[in-house]
């Protein structure tokens, strides 16, 4: 199929450092590459792709200080793909809601991947204006704040198998949190619950400004008065294989309607267990007693940690494998995007010339 991948431009495709959106369009956009697709990425100009990249930025915007207003640039994200829409069987965007009003013209070959919270007071008026475009959801969970809505299915992530190599010794013996540092992440369940298990907490995250208050008010302070607690700031793919890799355990203390969960994944793929409040998507990805640990307390975080020795982290890393590839993500898409009725006719005749059966059923 000929495959557009449309990407946000605050961050690079795939981003340097943190960007949970930016990270998956690469990894999908490079699988579908590889299943031997053609595919074209719309994104800034700093990022690396083996698809066609059309760069609207020179650079992603959080990192241009001249940017003040992220907009104008994604009305010209919109221009150079609506230029060139004619040419795709399949259009996939990654930029929440901005499209919407501008492809109505190719809309039976549109899909909408949503991958932020969408129990926010603004959206359903929103939804309720264009409930015809087919949407994704990346959790079950996440959809249940929408009014009706045309869902053309539910795609967990996934991660290139090789990205991460499982680390099956017994760990460095310390907690990880990996994420960004804000209220609903709950940074500070993880530092009480390693202080109450006696064990090391190291915190790999990033700060953005609307969080800063925060950080300087509660978490800082909260890091001093506990000296087995160190903060290392925000790292990159390298340096994460290796700060997940080596933990005992990730603990994941969120309070909020998490969409999915990018970081527990790669925690999985390093063979590294879970500890997850049981918030939004956690439950569609944490297989109990399996991958890790689902607690509603931090209690039960603490009595967790206790029981780490009792999970075998081979078939942490099988959990992964079986569930959370970036090779079945891409298989599911191509699934999805053969089923929109706009891409039907010509997704029919590639199939005729490859020999391939020519019906396809997708499950929603």
């Amino acid at each position: 199929m000929k495959i557009a991948q449309i990407a946000p431009l605050a961050e690079s495709v795939p981003p340097k450092l943190y960007g949970g959106t930016e990270r998956i369009v690469s990894y999908l956009t490079e699988e579908l590459v590889r299943q031997g697709h053609d595919v074209t990425l719309f994104a800034s100009g700093d990022s690396r792709t083996s698809a066609e990249l059309v760069p609207v930025t020179d650079m992603a915007l959080r990192l241009n200080g001249k940017v003040i207003d992220p907009i104008p640039y994604h009305m010209m994200l919109l221009e150079a793909v609506m230029r060139r829409a004619d040419a795709f069987d399949a259009l996939h965007f990654h930029i929440d809601i901005l499209h919407m009003p501008m492809v109505r013209d190719c809309l039976d070959r549109t899909v909408t991947t949503l991958h932020g919270r969408l129990d926010l007071p603004d959206l359903p008026a929103f939804y309720r204006v264009f409930p015809h475009h087919p949407l994704v959801s990346i959790s079950d969970h996440q959809r249940l704040p929408m009014p009706p809505v045309t869902w053309a299915g539910t795609i967990h992530h996934g991660l290139p198998a090789d990205l991460l190599p499982p680390q099956l010794g017994p760990g460095h013996g310390y907690l990880a949190f990996l994420g960004r540092i804000s209220p609903e992440k709950r940074p500070d369940r993880a530092i009480r619950i390693a202080a109450r298990s006696g064990m090391p907490l190291r915190i790999a995250a990033k700060i953005d400004a609307v969080d800063r208050h925060y950080w300087e008010t509660e978490i800082a302070p909260l890091i001093e008065r506990h000296p087995n607690v160190s903060f290392i700031g925000e790292i990159d793919e390298r340096q994460k294989a290796e700060f997940l890799g080596q933990a005992s355990a990730l603990i994941f203390p969120i309070d909020w309607p998490e969409p999915f969960g990018l970081v527990m994944i790669e925690a999985m793929a390093c063979a590294t267990p879970v500890i997850a409040f049981r918030c939004g998507s956690v439950p569609e990805i944490i297989d109990e007693g399996v991958s890790g640990f689902i607690v509603e307390s931090e209690d039960e975080a603490v009595a967790a940690v206790a029981r780490l020795k009792d999970l075998d982290r081979r078939r942490v890393r099988a959990a992964f494998d079986a569930r959370f590839t970036a090779e079945r993500m891409a298989r599911d898409y191509i699934s999805l995007y053969r089923g929109l009725p706009g891409a039907r006719m010509e997704a029919a005749r590639l199939r005729r010339q490859l020999g391939e059966e020519a019906d396809l059923q997708i499950v929603a």
